[in-house]
């Protein structure tokens, strides 16, 4: 029995808990891609070794990660394939070890795919259209979903941004997803800057994407406005001219008739009139 007791003691203090225990044990995510990241514990030795397990809500068991059972401090654990339902609630564990040494298990919040990842923003152009804007989306913007089929029968939007160039005004909408979009009743002729993430009602953790400008219709070329700024011009002058001499042949007119008997000094008379009437 003695012996007994003193093998059970040598095999206690052969496995004991004597290695600092992980920190900051989390589950990052963006565009359903999910990545655990940890820090060693203080005083943990250079060459101590890390395991990653994982458990759901449903199963509640824990399971070691292939891939993930001898991880060095700096290095991740990629848990993508290993968190495949998007409704399902995650938990992760990290234990460092050493050769005859162990440290406590420490692990991360839980984590649901669906609510927790990050979108990341739509890969789109812009073109006008009028008093419009077409919004095409890429193929590259919803293949990153193409290795979950939940995630493609949810319902998606496309948030907009849409800012007027000109004096700053902006407003928000909200599209169904779809690869061809369009913004209609704005002005022609306008320069409009345009931004988009995606949503839906069960994850709002989106990225923006950079602004996307173009005009609703085309601007008019810098040689044709000169040439009707000339052309008004030129017709303003010619009305000015017109103006002038009809009221000059009228006050002249107002003169000629007390003047008829001077014909053979005719520029005098019109002269003296004018002289008199001012």
């Amino acid at each position: 029995m003695g012996l007994w007791t003193l093998l059970l003691l040598h095999f206690h203090l052969a496995v004991c808990v004597c290695l600092p225990a992980p920190s900051n044990v989390s589950i990052s995510s963006y565009n359903m891609e999910h990545i655990l990241r940890f820090s060693p514990g203080p005083g943990t030795p250079p060459d101590a070794l890390f395991t990653v397990q994982i458990s759901n809500s449903r199963r509640q068991r824990w399971k070691t990660v292939a891939g993930c059972q001898e991880l060095t401090a700096g290095q991740t654990c990629n848990l993508t394939e290993k968190l495949k339902d998007v409704w399902d609630l995650y938990t992760a564990q990290v234990r460092a070890s050493r050769t005859n040494q162990t440290s406590q298990w420490t692990r991360s919040r839980e984590f649901q795919p669906l609510t927790d990842t990050v979108l990341g923003p739509p890969d789109f152009s812009v073109s006008g259209c009028g008093n419009c804007l077409i919004l095409q989306i890429r193929d590259s913007s919803w293949s990153r979903f193409d290795h979950n089929v939940q995630l493609k029968n949810l319902y998606w939007e496309v948030e907009f941004n849409v800012k007027r160039t000109r004096d700053g005004a902006e407003f928000r909408l909200k599209l169904p997803y779809e690869q061809k979009s369009v913004i209609s009743h704005l002005q022609p002729g306008v320069e409009y800057c345009v931004s988009a993430s995606f949503t839906s009602i069960l994850n709002h953790n989106a990225v923006s994407s950079e602004r996307h400008c173009a005009f609703t219709s085309p601007p008019p070329p810098r040689h044709t406005l000169l040439l009707v700024l000339g052309l008004v011009g030129g017709f303003s002058l010619v009305l000015v001219l017109v103006v002038c001499r009809v009221i000059f042949r009228n006050k002249v007119q107002k003169h000629q008739i007390p003047c008829m008997k001077f014909t053979s000094q005719p520029y005098s008379c019109l002269m003296t009139s004018l002289n008199e009437e001012d």
